[in-house]
């Protein structure tokens, strides 16, 4: 497996974000964290893992929380943001509100 670089998984996200019609965090630094979260699980795990969860070492206990992931849609629809705010929705970015903690919305016996 080709290890992703930082500017590959930045493209990803970019990418995620214009199909989706969702805009990344404005906030640099915090997405940098994130884009270097996202890069060391490719790395680790070979496939995106939300960088603010823990791995079920595997990709078929993964396969919901694989970025963008599966409860993302429903969060920026409610909150604006998704679980780890990098993506929001256009009208929360429009609006410059802070993103804060979100629930989780991934079922107790999924989370390792």
């Amino acid at each position: 497996m080709k290890e992703k670089t930082l500017e590959e998984t930045k493209v990803f996200v970019e990418r995620v974000a214009q199909h989706q019609g969702w805009r990344v965090n404005p906030d640099r630094e915090f997405v940098q964290t994130l884009l270097e979260g996202l890069t060391t699980n490719f790395n680790r795990y070979g496939y995106f893992l939300c960088p603010c969860r823990d791995s079920g070492n595997s990709r078929e206990r993964d396969k919901d929380v694989i970025c963008p992931c599966l409860y993302s849609k429903e969060d920026i629809q409610e909150y604006g943001h998704c679980y780890c705010a990098l993506f929001f929705s256009p009208a929360f970015y429009a609006s410059g509100k802070e993103y804060g903690p979100i629930p989780e919305r991934r079922p107790e016996h999924l989370i390792p």
